[in-house]
């Protein structure tokens, strides 16, 4: 079976997420970088973000999101660099082509869909942008993007600020939709033996995950269902997080039956009453839940109430920081790996979903333009050729 190709003008994190997840299949991934441009840091600004793990342009912000890929450099700004590109998808028999700079700079950068397609037919073109191309010149932030979508404001205490979520989720939720479109266009292509094009706007995407507040507006929702809440559920009581005599636990009464085991439970007896035995009654004691049931559990130690929890199938988690998530048998057993050129071995994420047969331990990033001549050469350049663009200027790195 042909090993697919992806070419990804890539930098940030939404694109680099979604073309790791293609580099985690097997896939051979080559992300363009700029060619050095005035007093800036040359390529991708992640680069540069972080503690140092090996050098200056591989950072710890940078490694995850960038293990086993290539990496070459290309101004395609010049025509001659847009020359190049289309030679690079036409003799690598690249798969798909994917970008995330503002829509504005496709045409500019010999990027578009049209230009691309022109050359290869079955490309297929993924971009992600702010807003799609109707907004060709919105940049597209995570935060920005998280206060324009109303996440900020559905996170958060209710007495408290807009918050910001602890996980950029619109950058991994962009990212995930250009791998699941682009999964659906090689569907479609094996059947028609045609390319398309994929428009990514991750405003779109995180509005489609309102699915539980957005819908409520034609209901005739109370102002109170559609904006923070804290750690409470706006609909199932009691579900929220709870100090207890050592920490906090999280709780989630989903179902009348389930209330009905917490209260058999003889140290929380006490929080039920008639009204309570109903979701729509608890509705209506949300406040005074909370007082009995935190007036309970601060007394108890977290695995003294886990332990009753688990006894009356009730659901739960401890709060774990991200040292103890990492130790989790489920998580611990599957995380991804790469190594430094010296060798240090360094853990990483898991992959999204198990995959047989697929390697968990992925290449070091590419310092910045380090296969830029492996690449060009294995499309056809000549060494000359490429010293010749090299010296005006179209590529970098090598």
């Amino acid at each position: 079976m042909k090993r697919r190709t992806v070419l990804s003008m890539e930098q940030a994190l939404s694109l680099p997420y979604a073309t790791l997840r293609f580099a985690q299949l097997g896939w051979r991934v080559i992300r363009i970088e700029s060619t050095p441009c005035g007093d800036g840091l040359p390529g991708d600004p992640n680069r540069y973000i972080g503690g140092k793990v090996v050098d200056d342009d591989r950072r710890s912000y940078f490694i995850a999101p960038n293990v086993g890929k290539e990496a070459i450099a290309i101004n395609l700004k010049d025509p001659k660099g847009q020359e190049l590109l289309r030679k690079l998808i036409v003799e690598l028999d690249v798969d798909v082509f994917c970008c995330n700079t503002v829509p504005k700079r496709y045409k500019q950068l010999g990027i578009d869909y049209e230009s691309l397609s022109a050359v290869k037919p079955d490309l297929i073109w993924a971009g992600i942008s702010a807003m799609g191309p109707e907004y060709p010149d919105a940049p597209g932030y995570d935060p920005v993007i998280q206060a324009m979508a109303g996440y900020m404001e559905l996170t958060g205490p209710a007495d408290g600020p807009p918050t910001l979520s602890g996980v950029p989720l619109i950058d991994l939720k962009a990212g995930d939709e250009v791998y699941a479109g682009v999964m659906m266009a090689l569907l479609e292509r094996a059947e028609t033996g045609k390319g398309s094009r994929i428009d990514v706007s991750m405003l779109q995407a995180a509005a489609s995950w309102l699915i539980t507040t957005l819908p409520l507006l034609d209901f005739d929702c109370d102002p109170s269902e559609i904006t923070r809440c804290g750690n409470e559920h706006r609909k199932f009581i009691p579900t929220n997080v709870y100090p207890t005599a050592d920490g906090f636990i999280y709780m989630a009464i989903g179902s009348d039956v389930q209330w009905r085991r917490l209260t058999e439970i003889p140290c929380f007896a006490s929080v039920a009453n008639a009204i309570r035995v109903t979701n729509e009654g608890r509705h209506q004691e949300r406040e005074a839940i909370h007082r009995d049931m935190t007036a309970v559990t601060r007394r108890l130690a977290t695995a003294d109430i886990a332990a009753e929890f688990c006894k009356a199938t009730i659901p739960h988690a401890p709060i774990h920081d991200i040292p103890a998530v990492s130790k989790m048998p489920a998580v611990s057993s599957r995380l991804t790996t790469t190594r430094t050129p010296e060798g240090k071995p360094l853990r990483m994420q898991p992959m999204a979903v198990d995959i047989p047969g697929v390697a968990t331990e992925m290449s070091f990033p590419a310092k910045y333009g380090q296969d830029t001549l492996a690449v060009l050469t294995s499309a056809g350049l000549t060494a000359a050729e490429c010293a010749s663009l090299k010296d005006q200027g179209v590529i970098a790195g090598g």
